[in-house]
């Protein structure tokens, strides 16, 4: 009955993407369904640590993220878990040799998050987005290349500027709420106060620059993974887009979406281009 307990974990962290982002479920689907499985365990995984900084005031949040890295721990190290979430994740990581660096990267990152508020200097900006997004990107990585080195260390870079380019993207549409409700900003030497159209065009263009050399790697991925990963870029680059022509004040005041049929949109052209190998 083990198998079924394996069955139920995976449909837990599949779950879990559904309900916290249908962008990423929309990309995920379009991958090979060897791969789908394990990106939803990735998925659950990241999401669960991050909740646990982000989402839970009421509890003491340390305590909690050192629980769930303690579990973690055991669960990698005896190759099951009976909290599904942790369970369906050490299969992953184990299947698909992902570096154990990534994941301490990883939680890093999060421990980061619960006492740090503001990042100085672009080097501490640097580090936690390769611990929060980058090495998210290289987990994915190492499922997508079924463990050809040489094409890991070939693509690494590119998935390293995905994961930043989705990252930074997500800190400008949270910049309101980010800082209103966890007092925290992520843009170096960033003052709110002082946020305008200069400062959000100076973000803009460094993500621009992210989503450049991201894609030269896109089109290199292994063709069971590149129709997936290219519609949550090209899903990401709308929402930028969209960033972009809205004003610095309004960013600040709301946070900004992609509305449900321009995701259905993009998930149509991405296939089309994919259909006639423009992709």
């Amino acid at each position: 009955m083990k198998n079924h307990f394996d069955s139920i974990s995976y449909e837990c962290s599949k779950l879990v993407t559904q309900r916290y982002s249908t962008s990423f479920t929309l990309g995920t689907r379009m991958l090979a369904v060897k791969h789908r499985k394990h990106i939803y365990n990735i998925y659950g995984f990241v999401r669960f640590a991050d909740e646990i900084v982000d989402s839970f005031h009421d509890f003491n949040k340390k305590e909690l993220l050192k629980r769930f890295e303690d579990d973690l721990k055991h669960a990698l190290e005896n190759k099951i878990s009976l909290n599904p979430i942790l369970n369906s994740f050490q299969f992953t990581v184990n299947e698909n040799n992902i570096q154990k660096d990534l994941i301490e990267a990883f939680l890093k990152s999060m421990k980061i998050d619960l006492h740090k508020q503001e990042y100085k200097t672009k080097e501490e900006y640097r580090e936690y987005i390769y611990g929060s997004a980058d090495v998210v990107g290289l987990m994915c990585l190492n499922v997508f290349v079924q463990g050809d080195e040489e094409k890991y260390n070939h693509l690494k870079p590119h998935a390293m500027s995905l994961g930043s380019a989705f990252q930074k993207v997500n800190f400008l549409r949270d910049l309101n709420a980010d800082f209103e409700l966890l007092d925290r900003t992520y843009f170096p030497n960033l003052d709110l106060k002082d946020f305008d159209e200069n400062s959000k065009s100076s973000i803009i263009a460094d993500i621009e620059k992210d989503f450049d050399h991201a894609l030269k790697g896109i089109y290199m991925l292994p063709e069971s993974a590149r129709l997936g990963v290219y519609t949550a870029y090209k899903y990401y680059k709308k929402l930028l887009i969209k960033l972009k022509n809205t004003p610095s004040k309004k960013i600040q005041a709301a946070r900004i979406r992609v509305p449900n049929y321009q995701k259905m949109g993009v998930l149509a052209q991405s296939f089309i281009k994919f259909h006639f190998n423009l992709i």
